[in-house]
């Protein structure tokens, strides 16, 4: 497997290629990290800066939980540092997965100018992804997302229901013309209600304002991901729910827990030093184990 060529020595990459294992809050990850250089199927702009990329490649046989990520090298070889990117969806036959991102700088802006059949280098699967497999009652399950932290959660809201879940979705956007995955929410979810700051589309308001009128207690488990604002709202409203999960963004380098750039502190942590890795010990963890 070839090493990547970053900020890391080239010695780095090709020990952290590997498989790694490790227990954490009762969840076990095992995986292997892989590198390919994936076939773009399409590239398609969705909403303002909003851009929806079908890849295909053998990587995909490794996806076997939602909301993993992917990191992508940018084609450009100024630009050193990967970017982290949810993977939407995944079709293991096809061998196909979907990755939504917005533009907000020079890297995603270049990965939006990419076509039909070119290759982009990625790494991945990488994160512990939601676990579907935990030993509690699946029969209704709640799912609030924001904005780019959408996407994700689309392969969370089909997994579920073809395991017999009863799926009520929550989303949040700034306006209407940032409302994307309506559709694919649509198609399975038991209940879907979505707001905008601006009530330009749905209710007016934040997720918030939705929650407030839940009995959130009454849902064997509450997955989120979005905005850190969002996430805090989730987590006030989880506080005693014993399955309440969150995926966490962060900022990362080398995103396999070597740089320790995307870390967040420990809930109830009074030295301040206890620390966990988005990257690999994340991006999903219970709305009361992190500091938001």
């Amino acid at each position: 497997m070839k090493a990547n060529r970053g900020i890391f020595p080239a010695v780095f990459y090709r020990s952290a290629l590997a498989k790694y294992d490790f227990v954490r809050n009762g969840l076990r990850k095992v995986a292997m990290i892989l590198q390919e250089k994936m076939t773009i199927l399409s590239n398609v702009k969705i909403a303002p800066r909003v851009f929806r990329m079908v890849l295909q490649g053998d990587m995909v046989l490794d996806m076997t939980v939602p909301d993993q990520f992917l990191h992508i090298r940018v084609p450009s070889p100024d630009k050193v540092l990967r970017r982290p990117i949810s993977i939407s969806e995944y079709d293991r036959k096809a061998k196909t997965c979907v990755i939504i991102y917005r533009v907000e700088g020079p890297g995603l802006a270049d990965v939006s100018q990419m076509t039909l059949g070119q290759k982009l280098d990625v790494m991945g699967p990488l994160g512990n992804g939601f676990d579907l497999n935990m030993p509690f009652p699946k029969q209704k399950a709640l799912i609030v997302g924001g904005g780019i932290g959408t996407p994700p959660l689309v392969q969370l809201a089909r997994d579920l229901v073809a395991m017999g879940v009863a799926v009520t979705v929550l989303l949040g956007f700034a306006q209407k013309s940032a409302v994307i995955l309506e559709a694919e929410f649509a198609a399975v979810a038991s209940e879907l209600k979505i707001v905008t700051d601006d009530g330009s589309y749905g209710r007016d308001g934040n997720v918030g304002v939705l929650l407030d009128e839940l009995d959130v207690m009454a849902f064997d488990a509450v997955y989120a991901c979005g905005a850190t604002g969002m996430l805090r709202a989730v987590a006030s409203h989880t506080v005693n729910h014993p399955n309440a999960f969150i995926s966490m963004e962060a900022r990362m380098a080398c995103g396999m827990g070597a740089c320790y750039a995307c870390v967040v502190h420990v809930a109830g942590d009074t030295t301040g030093q206890q620390a966990l890795k988005v990257c690999v010990q994340g991006p999903i963890f219970r709305a009361s184990e992190v500091v938001i």
